[in-house]
C-alpha cells in the first residue's frame, strides 16, 4: 500500500512540476515590456548573425562570435557581451530564444550575473526550470510599473550574487520571488498573493 502512496504523491509532484514548467514557459512568451526594448531591426541583425551557430549553444559561445555587436534602446547603447553570460552554464535553443533574452536589457543583465555567479561554483546546480523561474521572477520586477525597471531587476540580482558566493549555491526560486516581493513592498507597491512575485 506504501508503494501505492507514494507513487501517487510522486505523480501529482510531477503533475506540479509540469504546470509550474507551463506556466512558467506562457508567462516568458507573453513578454510584456515595461522597460524600453531593444530595436526591433537589431534584435533581428542579430537573430541573422546568430544563424552560422550551432543550437543549442552556450552563452559563452554567443559572446565569442557576436559579443561586440551593438543592442541600442532609446536610453542607452548594450553589446551583447553585456546581455549574455560568457558561461558554458546556459544554453540556448535557438537564435530567437537569443533575440527574446537581450529584448528585455535590466532582465539580461541582471540572468547574465546570476548565470555566471552560479557558473563560478564547483557543483552548480540550476536547472532549467528554476533558471526560468528566475528570469520570470525578474520580469515581474521589470513590469512593475511604479518602480524603477532597472533598480530594482538590479537590487534583487546584488541580493542573488550575495547568496550563492556567501552560501556557495544558488538560492530557491521561492526564495528569489520572496526577495523581489520584498523589495517591491519596501517601495510601496503591494504584491497580492495571487501574483507571480506572490510566493
Amino acid at each position: 500500500m506504501a508503494d501505492d502512496e507514494n507513487g501517487r504523491e510522486r505523480q501529482a509532484a510531477d503533475d506540479d512540476r509540469r504546470r509550474r514548467e507551463r506556466d512558467v514557459e506562457a508567462e516568458l512568451e507573453r513578454g510584456d515590456e515595461a522597460e524600453p526594448p531593444i530595436d526591433d531591426a537589431a534584435a533581428e541583425a542579430l537573430e541573422g548573425a546568430l544563424e552560422p551557430l550551432t543550437f543549442p549553444a552556450t552563452g559563452r559561445e554567443i559572446v565569442a562570435a557576436v559579443g561586440k555587436r551593438e543592442l541600442e534602446t532609446d536610453s542607452r547603447v548594450y553589446t551583447v557581451a553585456d546581455l549574455v553570460p560568457d558561461a558554458d552554464l546556459e544554453a540556448f535553443d535557438t537564435p530567437a530564444t537569443v533575440r527574446e533574452r537581450v529584448r528585455r536589457p535590466a532582465v539580461a543583465a541582471a540572468m547574465k550575473r546570476v548565470v555566471e555567479a552560479a557558473a563560478a561554483l564547483e557543483n552548480a546546480d540550476f536547472g532549467r526550470s528554476q533558471h526560468e523561474a528566475f528570469e520570470r521572477t525578474f520580469r515581474a520586477l521589470s513590469d512593475v510599473n511604479e518602480l524603477d525597471d532597472e533598480e530594482g531587476v538590479r537590487a534583487v540580482a546584488d541580493w542573488v550574487v550575495d547568496r550563492i558566493a556567501e552560501g556557495e549555491s544558488v538560492p530557491g526560486s521561492r526564495d528569489v520571488r520572496r526577495r523581489a516581493a520584498k523589495h517591491c513592498r519596501e517601495h510601496g507597491y503591494e504584491v497580492r498573493d495571487d501574483e507571480w512575485l506572490g510566493a
